[in-house]
């Protein structure tokens, strides 16, 4: 850690921000964060932690605490942001390559984030209060690039609240409701930007994408279940993925197929 934020107010225009409570979360967040300092040399890292400071270590410009711990703390935490233009990560993630120009998408809009994953099944289309077309599910919220503005500000803050009163866990299901309902300019970010299933690489073509970042709950498998193994390489994570893929497909029970997939559901 270089700075917990007691000196001068600074506002550097670009930088990734972590929110992780507990020890484990701030393992994987150091990690995730030692791989946006490898690729990006000089972006600056803030975060946010129940965490005594001194025991984040060295992969963090500015650790700030939470303001309160609760599952998605996240949503309380990104308006408070010192960046003009922020790059959120959830702390299972890994950049394998330099953002480039990724912030100047946030010329153009308030909001980037990507499609989920399994956007057939009712997990990724559930809504709270918003019916929407099939074509319009979930996008993920493991990875926001947003900019200081007042059209973002007032739409985290509605987020919050829509999320608080739907009483759910999972806030992309209000975050779905929001992004239908709202004004706010908002752009979908290729999956090279979030890749959830890295199996997909296997069917890339070498000038199809480059890989810049990798999110993916298996980072998370060493947390959930006693004895499983912490996955830590790209490499490793391919080939669990593999297997688990095949397994998937080994049972899966087809789908009947509507001129309105939602009314299947």
């Amino acid at each position: 850690m270089k700075d917990e934020g007691c000196g001068p107010v600074q506002r550097p225009r670009d930088g990734v921000i972590y929110v992780a409570t507990g020890p484990e979360y701030l393992d994987l967040a150091r990690r995730s964060a030692l791989s946006v300092r490898k690729e990006n040399p000089g972006l600056a890292i803030d975060l946010y932690t129940d965490s005594d400071p001194t025991a984040c270590g060295d992969a963090f410009d500015r650790v700030h605490p939470v303001p309160r711990v609760h599952p998605r703390v996240k949503i309380d935490v990104l308006p408070l942001s010192r960046f003009s233009r922020t790059l959120y990560l959830d702390c299972d993630t890994l950049v394998l390559a330099p953002f480039g120009d990724l912030f100047d998408i946030l010329e153009r809009f308030d909001l980037a984030l990507a499609h989920d994953v399994r956007r057939d099944s009712d997990l990724v289309q559930e809504g709270h209060a918003e019916r929407t077309p099939y074509a319009f599910p979930q996008l993920n919220s493991g990875v926001m690039l947003y900019r200081r503005s007042a059209a973002m500000r007032g739409f985290l803050s509605e987020w919050r609240r829509r999320y608080r009163a739907a009483g759910r866990l999972r806030d992309q299901i209000t975050l779905k409701d929001l992004l239908w309902a709202s004004d706010i300019r908002f752009y979908v970010l290729p999956p090279e930007f979030n890749l959830r299933r890295v199996t997909e690489l296997d069917a890339w073509e070498p000038l199809d994408a480059r890989p810049t970042i990798i999110h993916s709950h298996r980072f998370m498998d060493h947390m959930r279940s006693p004895g499983a193994e912490k996955i830590t390489t790209l490499a490793r994570l391919r080939e669990v993925e593999r297997e688990a893929l095949s397994r998937e497909w080994s049972t899966a029970a087809p789908r009947r197929v509507t001129a309105d997939p939602v009314a299947v559901r």
